[in-house]
């Protein structure tokens, strides 16, 4: 189900907590609510939906990515970049690192553990911040 985007970010500065199996259903709406703003956004993190559960959803080329529970276990190569983000307006100055590996749940709550680059590492971070209550 598409939901509507939350831009207070009183409730964004939230942390969030993890995700279970019974939190599937947050996971299928991020994924719809991404579709519906596939024009404007690449990633979408759980509270941005109003739901304040460990869950993102990164565009990783042609498919969207659902992650339960990410967490970045190592990093390397920082760098300065600016970021907007659909929560909020404008974009802000930021460090980001170039390389990260991430141990996360995927969609059927397997463990995996992964290493990514680019943007999509940029858009991975940009969305676990989120998940920490941190905003941009």
């Amino acid at each position: 189900m598409i939901r509507p985007i939350v831009t207070s970010p009183l409730m964004l500065r939230m942390p969030s907590v993890d995700a279970t199996p019974d939190d599937a259903s947050i996971g299928q709406d991020l994924l719809d609510t991404l579709v519906a703003h596939a024009h404007e956004c690449v990633g979408m993190a759980a509270n941005m939906i109003g739901q304040r559960k460990r869950v993102i959803v990164v565009q990783d080329g042609p498919r969207a990515r659902l992650m339960y529970n990410p967490v970045i276990v190592d990093h390397a190569n920082e760098y300065q970049t600016e970021e907007g983000c659909l929560s909020l307006s404008g974009t802000r100055p930021t460090v980001r690192w170039r390389r990260i590996r991430v141990s996360y749940l995927d969609e059927n709550f397997a463990p995996r553990t992964e290493t990514f680059t680019g943007y999509t590492a940029q858009i991975i971070q940009h969305e676990i911040d989120h998940c920490n209550g941190i905003l941009i």
